[in-house]
């Protein structure tokens, strides 16, 4: 893995003049924020050496390089699910390549349904921990120490200093915002009405199929990290909607401006 890593770095280091120590994972609901990033240089993922490739409607499959304000970014456009058949170390692998490119500093967006029962549709959630229930962790294995530590601390897994700039940031715009716990599963089915329950019972706010796994490996190689969640549904036994993923992207995109004000405003001044 770690030749791997270091190819495509390289690979990549060949493609641009300048490397940001910022990126962004554009998960759903952040998809048009590529908009707003000027200078734009984009590398399609099929053209990476050892990068996976997006098969999820609705995600793009390229890597962008450019200025968001005035910082210079790298941003995915389309993110890995476990679900697509990709093991944890192939959902992480472009974090690695990241943080061996000088990233030092992760910021992840989602779409998640909502079971905290003062959540509405279109309400933005900053992510403050989260809940791991995927089936494996990206660390299991062998830990090679130039990554991190064998056993990383997750006790501030979601950086507090950022977390608090972007409150300030919502409050200035009068963009209503939730803080709440991320609880990450595998997929890809919609959850039950009773799995919705238990997770608010053990401690989520909003559930989704991504996130986590980048999350863990961030912090395992030392990055600071803020995520973002648009809740896009809502479930539980007293609802009965029945979600799409056509309505997902829906919700989505709706919410996209206040979520792209949020982001461009934080990483133009965190």
């Amino acid at each position: 893995m770690l030749e791997k890593i270091k190819q495509t770095a390289e690979y990549i280091r060949s493609c641009v003049q300048e490397i940001p120590s910022t990126a962004i994972i554009l998960g759903t609901g952040l998809g048009a924020l590529v908009d707003h990033i000027e200078d734009k240089k984009f590398i399609p993922y099929k053209e990476i050496p050892n990068f996976p490739v997006s098969t999820v409607e609705g995600h793009s499959g390229n890597l962008i390089f450019g200025r968001l304000g005035n910082r210079s970014v790298i941003a995915m456009q389309g993110r890995f699910h476990y679900y697509e058949g990709y093991d944890m170390k192939e959902v992480t692998f472009p974090v690695r390549v990241m943080k061996a490119l000088g990233v030092d500093t992760l910021f992840v967006s989602n779409a998640a349904g909502g079971m905290n029962k003062d959540f509405r549709v279109g309400d933005i959630m900053i992510i403050t921990d989260h809940i791991n229930l995927f089936p494996e962790n990206p660390l299991r294995r062998k830990n090679y120490e130039e990554l991190g530590p064998r056993f990383p601390a997750m006790t501030e897994a979601y950086d507090h200093s950022l977390i608090r700039l972007a409150d300030c940031i919502a409050a200035e715009r009068g963009i209503r915002i939730m803080h709440g716990v991320y609880v990450g599963t595998p997929g890809p089915t919609f959850e039950t009405p009773a799995e919705y329950e238990y997770f608010r019972i053990i401690g989520g706010d909003a559930v989704g199929m991504s996130t986590v796994p980048e999350v863990i490996v961030a912090n395992h190689a030392g990055m600071r990290v803020f995520g973002v969640s648009v809740i896009t549904d809502l479930g539980g036994k007293d609802v009965t909607d029945v979600p799409t993923h056509e309505e997902v992207q829906k919700a989505a995109q709706a919410a996209q401006p206040k979520m792209m004000e949020i982001m461009r405003e934080l990483v133009d001044r965190f």
